[in-house]
């Protein structure tokens, strides 16, 4: 041990702060490893943070290194990461001071190979179809005739000019194109944004809302076709509400937006076929209709006229029809003269037998019966209003015996409630005068302690305190200077004098700076003690 001690020291190193050395490494890091290509597993991918950046790590089976992607390079990936997904990663390696640590910025990320990019395609189909977003029964007709036709696709594409020319030749209608970009960053995003405004459109609006919707694009590789297998263009496809077809690359191509969409064609041109028919097809077949609409209808109005000449034929003459009524009639007419005297007959045996019940003495008896009734009624009435009377009196007696007794009950009240109140007036008078008594004393002692701890009893026995020309108290000698001029309290009032020993006595104050206050009492304010200082 003491071999190691007695060593010189290393004195010739160059010595670093912390700091200095974490940005030394640093720079050597970003200087040596500008830009790399990193292959490996995304791990620990929770989506984007709250600011918008991307963190997680890449690993494979023996080491692992910490990722991140800022906020700007996230929005300009081509596909969004998913935890698992073997990735090659295009960025810089860089260090973190503040933990020692070191990490790739990732500028740009592609899965590694097709292999990969075909899982990850199958990964993404079995999610969305287990929400139900390629279920047959989403799905809707196309209509027969669209009037507007909205195509979303490239503007600049031979695409386009397909549809259009396909769209021509067989049935001409009106065209919406809704250019995006089909390929490339934001393709994705610029597809469904069209979708949704199309659907987005009002019935009856300035601009016509489309019937059916054409997603095109032409073929190409996996990568060029990658943006129509992004969520957000199969979900804007879904839910859709004016039937789609989609047709993007040639018919060997598949994307999600193909089992998403309501009618999947091989080619574009094919979807211009699918969304129109053929003009003079339907011409020929109205024309085919027409002819046989006449012929059926010329056919069915002879059957008509046959088939009433042979009921005209079947019906009978119009003697035969009239006979039997003609004889009902005779047979009837006979009868009617012998049936209104029987009638009249039996109407007068009825006025008979009624006439014979209405003599004088039997309406007399019923009179007489009636108003011995009534008279009966009015003696019951009278005698019940008498005993009705008789019972108001007896209550009016009773209810005016109640209010005469009333008066002494209500006197003895007042009077019980008269000695309460005086008893309270007395009892608060009590109390006020001792709160009053209470509060006095309370005043005087505080009086007492503010008078002894004002500075002017000092001043009665014999002190003095000493300000300046502004009025600031004097602690020290060093601090009046020569020649100053300055004022002493005394306890009956203050003066003023001139510091120094060749100072000009003070009785002469034409000549010297000094000048004479009149002595003026200062009151005592007991709020305001001022300062011994």
């Amino acid at each position: 041990m003491s071999d190691i001690f007695s060593q010189p020291a290393l004195s010739n190193l160059t010595e670093f702060s912390v700091s200095e050395l974490s940005g030394s490494i640093k720079r050597t890091v970003e200087t040596a490893f500008d830009q790399v290509r990193v292959r490996g597993e995304i791990s620990g991918y929770r989506g984007q943070h709250t600011s918008g950046h991307a963190y997680f790590s890449l690993k494979d089976d023996r080491a692992r290194i910490d990722a991140v992607i800022w906020k700007g390079s996230f929005s300009k990936l081509k596909f969004r990461p998913e935890e698992g997904m073997e990735v090659i990663a295009t960025g810089k390696i860089t260090t973190f001071p503040g933990s020692s640590k070191y990490q790739i910025v990732i500028e740009s990320l592609e899965p590694a190979g097709a292999g990969a990019l075909m899982a990850l395609l199958e990964e993404r189909r079995r999610k969305l179809a287990a929400e139900g977003l390629f279920d047959q029964a989403r799905k809707r007709r196309l209509p027969y005739m669209p009037q507007v036709i909205g195509v979303v696709t490239s503007p600049t594409g031979a695409v386009i000019r397909d549809i259009l020319h396909r769209i021509s030749d067989r049935f001409p209608a009106h065209v919406l194109v809704w250019p995006v970009k089909v390929q490339g960053e934001g393709s994705g995003e610029e597809v469904a944004n069209a979708i949704r405004g199309f659907n987005a459109l009002p019935q009856g609006g300035d601009i016509p809302r489309p019937d059916v919707l054409i997603v095109a694009r032409g073929g190409g590789s996996l990568e060029d076709l990658w943006s129509f297998n992004d969520e957000i263009v199969v979900r804007a496809a879904a839910e859709s509400a004016i039937p789609l077809i989609s047709a993007v690359g040639h018919e060997t191509d598949t994307t999600l937006i193909d089992y998403a969409a309501d009618v999947r064609a091989p080619t574009p041109t094919g979807a211009a076929e699918m969304a129109v028919p053929v003009r003079a097809d339907l011409e020929a077949q109205l024309a085919g209709l027409a002819a046989r609409l006449s012929g059926s209808t010329r056919r069915h109005m002879d059957n008509r006229a046959q088939g009433l000449r042979a009921l005209v034929r079947a019906l009978p003459s119009l003697d035969q029809l009239l006979a039997l009524p003609r004889r009902r009639f005779d047979e009837v007419s006979v009868g009617l003269g012998r049936g209104l005297e029987l009638n009249t007959m039996n109407k007068r045996r009825s006025f008979e037998r009624t006439a014979s019940g209405l003599r004088p003495d039997v309406l007399g008896h019923g009179l007489r019966q009636h108003r011995q009734h009534v008279n009966e009624r009015m003696q019951r009435a009278e005698a019940l209003i008498e005993r009705r009377l008789l019972q108001a009196k007896a209550r009016v007696s009773s209810s005016d015996s109640s209010l005469r007794a009333l008066p002494m009950r209500l006197s003895g009240q007042l009077d019980r409630q008269k000695e309460r109140l005086l008893a309270c007036v007395r009892r608060a008078d009590t109390a006020v005068l001792h709160r009053m008594a209470q509060n006095r004393s309370g005043l005087a002692a505080h009086e007492r302690i503010l008078q002894s701890l004002s500075y002017k009893n000092v001043l009665k026995r014999g002190y003095a305190v000493i300000r300046d020309e502004e009025n600031r108290p004097l602690t020290r000698a060093a601090a009046v200077a020569p020649g100053a001029v300055i004022s002493v309290e005394f306890a009956d009032g203050e003066v003023s004098a001139v510091a120094g020993a060749d100072a000009p006595p003070l009785a002469d104050t034409s000549s010297a700076q000094v000048r004479k206050k009149s002595v003026k009492p200062v009151a005592s304010d007991p709020g305001n003690q001022g300062s011994l200082f």
